[in-house]
């Protein structure tokens, strides 16, 4: 446990919880050296649903006295289930302490879909112990859910911390100081926990500390999510260029649902993952002709004046122009002016037909290419692109075209996967002499011409790039 808090001091932490439910000890002096010793101001907690190994009166009688002797020893923060602060025994220590803050908790799982008169009557319960800051603690099932959670903590008029447990949870924490929350969890060395994000992150990507009610609100639309890079650039660059912006992941299931809840100016601007590129464009009230015509979005921004949804795709442009910036070099006519693209004439073979192929697909047609949807006909000089998630992590041993031999056709192969960087795929046309273009290129290109829809300005180029090419 000591490790666990200079881990935490290290990596910037500024309040640590001792999780007294979740260790092993005989007797109660062993409890005193930890709540004694901490090198951090500390939150001691003891829950009643994570301990449950013996009866459920010892297990209480075990938690009253830990929480007891917490309050003796005047540490910062004591947090307890409400049932436990509902017990009459407790209700007189409360009452008596000193200095201690008592946060009193309540965990809400099933009974349906959090609605803001449920949450509120479960927090005037809590306030009612004589608590000084209230914890909800919240299964969702859906993003969407979270839309009650942040009505809450805008609006209650006493310290206030929501968690929303699983991976459709995170931004409960990302954006909680936004919306007021008292505080934010996050994970110690890097460790993935379903709904929270790294401390490390907190501290050094999203830096919350910046964050407050005007911060405008953008984000990843996308599912899987985990994959995306989005916020280690995004973020930097808003404080780069001192935008008051905050860029998150959001998986949603329901890219419908999640705009209709979602309808209010602070979400100021998305990108568009798979697979919701081609559902979004309905959930517009306008598209860019571009968009339009290739069928998909991947960015999305509120329109200040009027609140009005407008799509946009940057994929497209960000994609070939990557593709012909590679073939000019392996030409030698980089830099040479020319009004025809060098992709022109040639077979482009296309690997997915989901958002990301769509825009792919319409850029190398306007530029005079054949379009050819995957085949097994192979003919010398053609270009291979990969708009799929094949070979994307964690699935980084797979490829679109697992025999090498066929690669041998391709004067130039495009992987749109930038996770990882160098996909099997590029290792293994690099292998056989054909020019590679990373995805990370393609990242960077869209995500610059993101970075100019969501500010309404120019984006900073070589911090940008600078900043992909040292972290990817």
């Amino acid at each position: 446990m000591q490790a666990s808090i200079e881990q935490a001091k290290v990596e910037g932490a500024d309040l640590v919880e001792l999780c007294i439910d979740s260790m092993e000890f005989s007797h109660i002096s062993e409890v005193d050296k930890l709540i004694q010793h901490p090198t951090l101001p500390a939150i001691v907690s003891y829950r009643l649903k994570s301990s449950r190994k013996s009866s459920d009166e010892a297990c209480k009688n075990t938690c009253l006295q830990v929480l007891r002797r917490a309050l003796d020893l005047d540490v910062e923060f004591v947090e307890m289930d409400y049932e436990v602060a509902s017990d009459p025994l407790m209700s007189e220590i409360i009452y008596s302490r000193s200095n201690t803050k008592i946060i009193v908790s309540s965990y809400l799982n099933g009974g349906g879909k959090p609605t803001t008169e449920k949450l509120g009557d479960v927090i005037a319960c809590m306030q009612a112990t004589g608590a000084d800051v209230m914890k909800l603690e919240i299964a969702v099932d859906s993003i969407t859910d979270l839309a009650p959670v942040f009505e809450m903590l805008t609006h209650c008029q006493v310290p206030l911390i929501a968690l929303a447990v699983g991976s459709r949870g995170l931004i409960s924490q990302l954006l909680g100081p936004k919306f007021g929350g008292f505080l934010v969890y996050g994970s110690l060395g890097g460790k993935s926990v379903p709904g929270l994000p790294t401390l490390v992150s907190l501290k050094q990507v999203y830096q919350l500390e910046h964050i407050n009610p005007d911060t405008k609100i953008f984000g990843l639309v996308s599912n899987p999510v985990g994959h995306s890079k989005g916020p280690i650039l995004h973020n930097p660059a808003f404080r780069h260029t001192r935008f008051n912006g905050i860029y998150v992941p959001m998986l949603v299931d329901d890219v419908k649902e999640f705009f209709r809840t979602y309808s209010g100016t602070d979400f100021a601007g998305f990108s568009v993952g798979i697979p919701h590129k081609e559902p979004a464009v309905a959930c517009c009230d306008e598209v860019h002709p571009l968009a339009k015509s290739i069928g998909a979005v991947n960015t999305i921004i509120r329109r200040p004046i009027d609140g009005k949804l407008v799509g946009y795709n940057t994929d497209c442009e960000s994609a070939i122009s990557a593709i012909e910036d590679a073939l000019r070099e392996r030409q030698g006519i980089n830099g040479v002016a020319s009004h025809t693209s060098p992709i022109a004439g040639k077979i482009f073979v296309l690997v997915g037909a989901g958002g990301a192929g769509r825009a792919l697909a319409f850029g190398a047609k306007s530029r005079g290419a054949r379009v050819i949807i995957f085949n097994r006909n192979y003919e010398k000089g053609m270009i291979l692109a990969n708009a799929s998630a094949i070979g994307m992590e964690p699935n980084s041993d797979q490829s679109p075209v697992p025999k090498v031999e066929a690669l041998k056709a391709y004067e130039l192969v495009f992987d749109a996967v930038y996770t990882p960087r160098n996909t099997r795929l590029l290792r293994e046309a690099a292998e056989v002499g054909a020019t590679v273009v990373s995805g990370v290129e393609m990242f960077i290109r869209q995500a610059l011409g993101q970075f100019r829809l969501f500010t309404g300005g120019l984006a900073p180029e070589d911090f940008m790039r600078k900043l992909v090419l040292e972290q990817f």
